[in-house]
């Protein structure tokens, strides 16, 4: 078990935990979720140790081990991939090494056969014998095959490399496993397997993803982070979401009627306080008014944009049908129709094939052969995967790069367009030029609600976004009554959108599923 006991921590003035309390037991996976800057991965460092706190202590049983997600891809470049897997379990290798060091002995003295005769026991205990099997059979489950295991890291891709670091925190069956975003970079295959691996998995598993799809899938608690304290949910995150919001709403709402009583009272004390019929009246309603409790509710450190998609012109019956379209090496002979209510989710093993399919689509990029025929009711609007063209070296203030895409160019009604994407006051006077990657995302979904289009095309839309973000563009897209294509990596988000599944080959074109094909039953059926 590990066990947090008031542990705090600052810098100057910034609280980020107070006064922390939790115990992590066995069995369980544990997911951290807050705001950005709430200090989620600070906290995962505390807990290993890597972070001294200010106040308190992170206790772990006696006798069981951590392992760690190494954040580091170039930290082990000089080793081998076998050997970076079993560094995972760093005595288990000091054992490893000190054996091979004393059977290299020219002369094996009676105190060297002791010595190893205390590691051999020691290396059985630990599971020594099957170690190089776990370790292959790790990689192999994250698609590392088995030719590259006795190369040396610095050869890996960075895809790579992060299985390789996967596979080295899972190595060894540790205690209590710390993952920070283990599903970052992981292509959909193989974070299906870890889903499958880390539920089996029967120690402690504490977690940051951004990833909702595998929080609800592996978490059986959810760790939340705000106002400087980590509070401790049962259950996955949707379930912490559901009730969070309904805690707020019902906070809110006993806040609204005790203040509307509240000016009754007052009024009502106010106006007899002095007239002698009344004052017994008035007296009791002092008291009243003394017992009421309006809660001190502080709405969550998260900010939720608001997104919501709408258009005037209304969908005819011809959409969008795409007859033999071919662009060379990235699809060929690719054709289908898209018909009212359609959101069809576009895959492939090639996000570079989806990323010009879209380009053709919204006449950026022309195709080689085939025809794309639009209906004369669509009013298309298009987020890339790749927003450059619309910042780079843009001086321009958002409230002035927004008024480039709305017919409406009074900066209130600008302004309140970017308060929706939660840039408020002077946030909304920054140059375009100066936005991080996740504030060009709520510019451009900003961009695209003024824009009304009936038909949406979106490109990994939450690359950069946080949880709070990409939760709201997921009721935005599922409230959307328009037809919508759509590509991203966030699997519950392709999952509760899309309703048809097109899959994209560069070589053979599409193979389709039926329409009311979800994407898990679509992961399913390719995995069967």
């Amino acid at each position: 078990m590990l066990q947090v006991n008031g542990v705090s921590l600052q810098y100057g003035s910034k609280k980020l935990f107070e006064d922390v309390n939790l115990k992590f037991t066995k069995g369980n996976c544990y997911g951290i979720i807050g705001a950005n800057g709430a200090g989620k991965s600070t906290f995962l460092k505390v807990l290993s140790g890597e972070i001294e706190p200010n106040k308190g202590e992170v206790v772990l049983d006696k006798n069981e081990r951590m392992s760690v997600l190494a954040q580091n891809q170039n930290k082990y470049d000089c080793e081998t991939v076998l050997r970076t897997v079993m560094l995972g379990h760093g005595r288990l290798v000091e054992i490893m090494d000190e054996k091979d060091e004393l059977y290299s002995h020219a002369e094996f003295t009676e105190e060297d056969g002791v010595r190893a005769s205390e590691l051999e026991s020691e290396f059985a205990e630990l599971g020594g014998w099957e170690a190089e099997s776990e370790a292959q059979t790790l990689l192999n489950g994250l698609d590392i095959p088995s030719e590259l295991h006795s190369r040396l890291m610095g050869e890996l891709d960075a895809k790579q490399k992060v299985k390789v670091l996967l596979a080295q925190a899972l190595f060894g069956n540790p205690d209590v496993l710390l993952l920070d975003e283990p599903t970052n970079n992981l292509d959909l295959k193989t974070a299906r397997w870890l889903e499958n691996y880390l539920l089996d998995f029967e120690n402690t598993i504490i977690i940051v993803s951004h990833n909702r799809h595998f929080l609800n899938k592996v978490c059986t608690h959810i760790c939340d982070v705000d106002f400087g304290k980590i509070n401790l949910y049962l259950g996955n995150y949707d379930f912490w979401y559901q009730t969070s919001q309904l805690m707020a709403r019902q906070q809110r709402d006993a806040n609204k009627k005790a203040e509307q009583r509240a000016a009754e009272l007052k009024e009502f004390i106010a106006r007899f306080a002095a007239n002698a019929s009344k004052s017994r009246q008035a007296t009791s309603r002092k008291k009243e008014l003394e017992k009421l409790t309006i809660s001190d509710f502080r709405p969550s450190l998260r900010k939720y944009p608001f997104i919501d998609f709408k258009y005037e012109r209304e969908i005819g019956n011809d959409i969008l049908s795409v007859e033999g379209l071919t662009k060379k090496g990235y699809f060929e002979d690719l054709t289908f129709t898209v018909q009212r209510g359609d959101k069809i989710g576009i895959i492939s093993d090639r996000s570079t094939s989806v990323t010009m399919l879209y380009d053709v689509l919204a006449g950026k990029a022309a195709a080689d052969a085939g025809v794309v025929k639009w209906g004369k009711t669509i009013q298309l609007s298009y987020f890339p995967q790749n927003n450059n063209e619309f910042f780079e070296g843009c001086s321009l203030t958002l409230v002035q790069w927004l008024s480039q895409f709305s017919k409406d160019h009074y900066e209130e009604y600008l302004r309140g367009w970017l308060g929706r994407m939660l840039f408020s006051g002077e946030e909304a006077l920054k140059e375009a030029k100066v936005l991080s990657g996740g504030e060009k995302v709520r510019c451009m979904l900003a961009k695209m609600m003024l824009e009304g289009g009936n038909f949406l095309i979106f490109d990994e839309p939450t690359n950069h976004l946080d949880l709070e973000s990409i939760t709201a563009l997921n009721n935005g897209l599922t409230a959307f009554k328009g037809c919508m294509l759509l590509t991203s990596h966030d699997q519950e988000l392709m999952n509760t959108v899309a309703s048809r599944i097109i899959v994209l080959d560069p070589v053979r074109g599409k193979k389709t599923f039926d329409k009311n094909v979800t994407f898990d039953e679509y992961i399913d059926l390719t995995n069967s």
